[in-house]
């Protein structure tokens, strides 16, 4: 397959992968920042994802922060409506993660760097810069047109199995009024294989600065999504809560 229609063919896997929500899935979540890391047991559900926090700074609750995270999940078996809320937070934030992701065929020029080898094996690695043809099309799509970086993609399953951005000039969004990103941030994504042909994310390195709303901001993390096991499609968070609870 030629290098640009890897590019666009792998893309549309993603966008494709994005859009089904018919393979549920529970995982861990380890987010690392310099403040603290936290992990926390997610399960995915038709209402939406539910969490159990597990460790701080890699040690498990005290039994006072044991009680406390059971009467939160006790709660929110007492209250659909905080589910509700939290599945409409969840969907707006996947639909601007879609609006990107759409858009990454048109806004870039990719260019083929040969082959290399990636954490699971053969990868073909491309680099990307600013399509000067390109004109983003909302909010979340204006950052792209200051980025350029490596995406590494998989020629065997057509997945994307890396994705390195590097923002190479200031970036004001909402016409400077919402903030601004400051030049030299990046993110790097890392997805694979977690098991019967599902592929997801399993480490996403942020390290970007910036104004948000008239406050000065740096966001510096690390999030790994570790010990993926598929879940019955359908599964209520009701459901989800009751198995965070009992432990099993």
């Amino acid at each position: 397959m030629a290098g640009q229609a890897l590019v666009e063919r792998a893309l549309a896997n993603e966008l494709n992968a994005a859009e089904d929500a018919s393979h549920p899935m529970r995982y861990q979540l380890r987010k690392t920042s310099p403040r603290q890391s936290t992990t926390k047991e997610i399960l995915e559900t038709k209402d939406g994802e539910v969490a159990r926090l597990i460790t701080v700074n890699d040690q498990p609750l005290s039994p006072d922060a044991e009680t406390n995270e059971e009467a939160r999940l006790n709660a929110l078996l007492g209250d659909p409506g905080k589910q509700r809320r939290r599945k409409q937070a969840e969907d707006e934030d996947a639909g601007r993660a879609l609006n990107v992701l759409r858009a990454l065929p048109s806004a870039f020029l990719y260019q083929d760097a040969g082959p290399a080898d990636g954490p699971t094996g053969k990868v073909e690695k491309f680099t990307f810069r600013p399509n000067p043809k390109f004109a983003a099309m909302n909010l979340e799509t204006e950052v792209l047109p200051a980025m350029s970086g490596e995406i590494w993609i998989d020629s065997v399953y057509v997945r994307v199995t890396r994705l390195e951005g590097h923002l190479q000039q200031d970036v004001d969004f909402g016409w400077g009024i919402l903030g601004r990103l400051n030049k030299g941030g990046w993110i790097v994504i890392e997805q694979a294989d977690v098991g019967e042909g599902q592929w997801r994310t399993v480490r996403f390195k942020m390290q970007i600065s910036g104004r948000v709303v008239f406050k000065n901001r740096v966001f510096n993390t690390t999030e790994e999504q570790t010990h993926y096991a598929p879940l019955q499609e359908g599964l209520t968070y009701q459901k989800a809560v009751e198995t965070l609870l009992s432990g099993k």
